[in-house]
């Protein structure tokens, strides 16, 4: 990737493009409370906090494969269908780093995660297109993103 391309946000950290004001839930809540938070909240993925750590995202998929289609009920816990290996950043990695995590892990959301465990902040696949500087780079950013393509590594 040539150097231009990457200039936009090779220099920023985490903490200048995450979200910080996420809505979480807790293992313990039922599909159904989770599901109307995502709604209500309109996300895709909601960070699952235990005594005040991430343990876990849950996705609307994970939801509906993981969940619906192995027969549960709306009163399951979600911690019973949750992500457990995650893929996380610190508030003060470069952008970049959260970029190439999500390519190379064909996730769409990183999680923003403290020293400590507890949560930061959450950054999507939008947060990094809005740092890009121009259309172009955006689409072809996104796209490599959601197939896994290694941008890193264009020459």
């Amino acid at each position: 990737m040539p150097q231009d391309a990457t200039g936009s946000y090779s220099r920023k950290r985490c903490r200048e493009i995450m979200t910080s004001d996420v809505v979480t839930a807790t293992p313990d809540m039922s599909l159904r409370e989770v599901a109307v938070m995502m709604r209500d909240s309109d996300v895709g993925a909601l960070p699952i906090i235990e005594s005040g750590r991430l343990v876990g995202i849950v996705t609307d998929r994970d939801m509906v494969v993981r969940a619906v289609a192995d027969g549960k009920d709306a009163e399951t816990p979600v911690g019973d269908v949750i992500s457990r290996e995650l893929f996380t950043v610190g508030p003060d990695d470069f952008v970049f780093e959260a970029a190439r995590l999500m390519g190379d892990k064909q996730v769409r959301r990183i999680p923003v995660v403290e020293a400590d465990g507890s949560l930061a902040g959450i950054i999507a696949m939008a947060d990094v297109a809005l740092q890009m500087e121009d259309e172009r780079e955006i689409a072809e950013t996104l796209e490599e993103i959601s197939s896994g393509l290694s941008f890193w590594n264009k020459e």
